[in-house]
């Protein structure tokens, strides 16, 4: 099978959507032997060397986060590339200009199209103060997919989000993600880690480990942290990412540990060396930093939001807590800190529950979807 691929970040920045979708197109090659081809910003040096046949697509520093590229247009160059390529599926990952040239080409051509939904955009809005905007972005959006064939999402609340939000039922499908249960394990706590950070034997460490953005909702973590220290002393606090929030972090937090990105062998260090995962941001479709917390074996405290909540069992795996609500998040931290018994045995049922995320079946269930799609427009033609 030939598929063409379209997404506003393959390369220039290192995070869920990309490495999910390098994974894909590596498992699509490698392991399928189908023929990818991914049309995308580039960037110099680049976050990530690419999976597959990359396509670069000019493109410009998006307003205000000039570390995202955005592809304004198709260039004619490519539109005769994929028409010589003969995709037998247009997959789109964003539904950005890029995005739109894609799907006005597969309309054009007859082409199947498969979206995948990777971001909660109208949950971003607030954080930039464009909360006006979010009637006018749902518009777009529902004629966007309409004209899809099927719409995956990663997780099932996020599919109700989306048919709440005026898709049609029969177009929202369900692609959701894996975890390397071999790399995010508990076997990778490390004391020597530990005591390098300055944490003593008995501290509880509390972490939250993504990028450091305002719309992951740092601020109650900020909050409800230093509201529970407080109370214990014992809680200790590791940070781990970058970006724009940190210095503000830092400042708010000046006894915490930063680690700035870390990925591989040593990401995985720093979820098992902590005790609580704590993820507030409720702008996530799935939210891949929790399951490879509850991998790790850390119990995770997260927002009642779409995305985070398909993951965490509560009362089981961890707590789901009202959305920025700093007492509730504060008054988790503390049940688990001040109780050894319950935290371990939620940190053994966070592991079981992700040891069901198996990235195989994902990507087996993702071709299953191709097929089914190519197929039907098939019968329809």
């Amino acid at each position: 099978m030939k598929i063409a691929l379209f997404t506003g970040n393959y390369v220039h920045i290192k995070d869920g959507v990309s490495l999910t979708l390098n994974r894909l197109v590596r498992y699509l090659t490698e392991e399928r032997g189908f023929d990818v081809r991914v049309f995308g910003p580039d960037i110099r040096p680049r976050a990530i060397e690419p999976a597959g046949t990359f396509v670069e697509v000019p493109s410009v520093p998006a307003p205000g986060r000039p570390e995202y590229r955005v592809s304004l247009f198709l260039p004619e160059v490519h539109r005769h590339d994929i028409e010589a390529f003969k995709p037998d599926l247009i997959h789109i990952a964003t539904p950005d200009f890029l995005g739109l040239a894609a799907l006005r080409f597969a309309l054009r051509h007859n082409i199947p199209v498969l979206s995948s939904y990777h971001t909660h955009f109208s949950s971003y809005l607030r954080y930039y103060g464009l909360e006006a905007l979010e009637g006018v972005l749902w518009k777009y959006l529902r004629w966007f997919y309409e004209r899809c064939d099927l719409v995956v999402s990663p997780s099932e609340s996020m599919n109700a989000y989306l048919t709440r939000n005026g898709l049609p039922a029969d177009k929202v499908g369900l692609w959701t993600r894996g975890v390397e249960t071999g790399i995010f394990s508990p076997e990778k706590r490390s004391q020597a880690f530990r005591q390098q950070c300055g944490f003593a034997p008995d501290d509880v460490v509390v972490s939250y480990i993504s990028r450091l953005v305002w719309e992951k909702d740092p601020r109650t973590f900020i909050d409800a942290v230093n509201r529970a220290q407080q109370l214990d002393p014992k809680i200790r606090v590791l940070v781990g990412g970058d970006g724009p929030a940190r210095a503000q972090m830092e400042a708010e937090l000046p006894e915490a540990v930063f680690t700035g990105f870390a990925f591989g062998e040593e990401l995985a260090v720093l979820y098992a060396s902590s005790d609580i995962f704590v993820f507030p941001s409720d702008t996530e479709t799935f939210g891949n930093v929790t399951l490879e917390a509850m991998s790790s074996g850390v119990p995770a405290l997260v927002a009642n939001a779409v995305g985070s909540k398909s993951l965490v069992v509560n009362e089981e795996t961890g707590y789901v807590l009202p959305v920025a609500d700093v007492q509730s998040f504060s008054w988790a931290i503390l049940r688990l800190s001040q109780d050894n018994a319950l935290r371990q045995r939620m940190a053994q049922q966070a592991r079981t529950r992700a040891l069901s995320f198996d990235w195989q079946h994902v990507m087996e269930s993702l071709i299953l979807s191709y097929q089914h799609v190519v197929a039907e427009h098939r019968m329809k033609a």
